[in-house]
């Protein structure tokens, strides 16, 4: 009679062992080879008439292999759902050698396993402190919004030369020496760019340049750190590279003239909204900068929740159970030195799915079909820009891109993880205690720049 025996051997770290008698498996076994005999092509004979003789010969072997390891299998898997263990992954072999299987010395079998235990720990959300940070939306930054839906919006022209910084520039890099001749096997590389990405001097060697003309540059002087940067990596470059010389020919002078702050204006910006004047399209602007930080400030405020549970929650792990799996259980296998290595930013990640698998369970959160059904339809109104929302979401075309993503596998198990995560941290948000505080754009970025996770 099969059997399964448990042992502790280390910290949430269990040691199993199957142990069979020849009565668990063999007839098994037979049964096995019978259906082989019926089922197995082999030349000169008809099918289904093969001796059984025959068939255990040449096939027999592989048989009794799997038909102990499949017993096995089937009594450890019976075993953990009895005793409804809290496990990590699957259970590991431990040194199990199959060779000494014999369908020709049938006998007792014992095979050993070792499994991780899920810790036990304790959460009360209760006494997590967050701020919740107001982004003050200033006029300037209201006139910024509207200046750059203004270009948006805006025609552009061919001017004659470069007048000022608002010039769009279509450029060629030529990498040169520093009189400009071309390198022979050199970078040669087309780009755009707004003539307030140079530095302030520089852009006095631009005014008056002329489709035609070019300039000699070294990246490191010509451009601002951020704009620096993108353009070396445009042209295959690292930072080290930004004292190579440039000759930058201009093939376009461009320049976009702004949007007039008319009624055709406020309806290309808005098109969901009637809008009539410069006061109510100043309005709706505010308004739209402001949910955004409103939700912004909503995100900031997960990550305090996350950070605290994170770093608040004791919990112990089987470290050694779980470097041993890091090494065999993924679907690549890692040396012992990248399992180490690996292991403190999968233990954080491990600490993370059960913090939350606890708070979903505990609140008994649930996704239902309707939920990713109007997820899916939520994504196609932000692929089309938002402008459908106002059409309402009952078109059967809108129903019919729903009903497709419903059938798509991956498209449902991504929206279950991130419509649970979203309800949870929902939750969790009306349980905190949450201090007000009104802050700067600036300081709120800055503050975003820090806490990412």
């Amino acid at each position: 009679m099969a059997s399964v025996t448990r042992e502790n051997i280390g910290l949430l770290n269990d040691k199993l062992t199957v142990n069979l008698s020849k009565e668990d498996y063999y007839s098994g076994f037979e049964q096995s080879l019978k259906k082989y005999a019926k089922t197995a092509n082999i030349p000169g004979f008809r099918k289904g008439m093969v001796p059984a003789g025959l068939v255990k010969k040449m096939y027999g072997q592989s048989v009794f292999t799997d038909e102990v390891l499949r017993s096995v299998e089937k009594e450890l898997n019976a075993y953990l759902g009895k005793e409804q263990l809290e496990i990590f992954a699957q259970p590991l072999p431990l040194d199990n050698d199959a060779r000494a299987l014999d369908m020709n010395n049938p006998s007792d079998y014992a095979f050993a396993f070792e499994i991780g235990l899920k810790p036990a720990f304790d959460l009360d959300v209760t006494k997590i402190k967050v701020t919740r940070y107001n982004v003050t939306v200033t006029d300037e930054m209201v006139q910024e919004e509207i200046e750059r839906q203004q270009v948006r919006n805006g025609k552009m022209t061919e001017p004659e030369e470069v007048t000022g910084d608002d010039n769009v520039l279509n450029v060629k890099f030529v990498e040169s020496d520093k009189d400009g001749n071309p390198v022979e096997g050199g970078i040669n590389k087309d780009n755009s760019l707004l003539v307030k990405y140079f530095k302030e001097n520089f852009r006095k060697k631009l005014t008056g340049k002329k489709k035609g003309d070019f300039v000699v540059l070294q990246p490191s002087k010509a451009f601002e750190d951020k704009e620096k940067e993108a353009i070396l990596a445009d042209l295959g470059l690292t930072n080290e590279d930004g004292d190579k010389y440039f000759k930058l020919e201009i093939t376009k002078v461009g320049l976009v003239e702004k949007s007039e702050l008319n009624e055709e204006f406020f309806l290309a910006a808005f098109p969901n909204k009637e809008i009539k004047t410069e006061e109510e399209f100043r309005a709706e602007v505010k308004k739209e900068i402001e949910a955004y930080y409103a939700q912004q400030s909503r995100n900031q405020i997960h990550d305090q929740i996350y950070h605290h549970l994170v770093d608040h929650t004791t919990m112990e792990f089987p470290e050694s159970f779980l470097k041993r799996w890091l090494q065999n259980g993924g679907e690549q296998p890692k040396t012992a030195e990248e399992a180490e290595q690996d292991y403190p930013t999968f233990a954080n990640q491990l600490k993370w799915t059960l913090v939350s698998s606890k708070v979903i369970q505990d609140n008994k959160i649930e996704v239902l079909p309707d939920d990713i059904r109007d997820f899916a339809k939520q994504q196609l109104f932000s692929y089309m820009g938002g402008q459908l929302t106002a059409l309402g979401d009952s078109q059967q075309w809108v129903e019919d891109y729903a009903n497709r993503m419903m059938q798509d596998r991956k498209f449902v198990e991504d929206s279950y993880h991130r419509i649970s995560t979203e309800k949870m941290f929902s939750l969790l948000e009306s349980q905190v205690s949450a201090k007000e505080e009104a802050i700067s754009a600036e300081a709120f970025a800055e503050k975003l720049h820090h806490h990412h996770h």
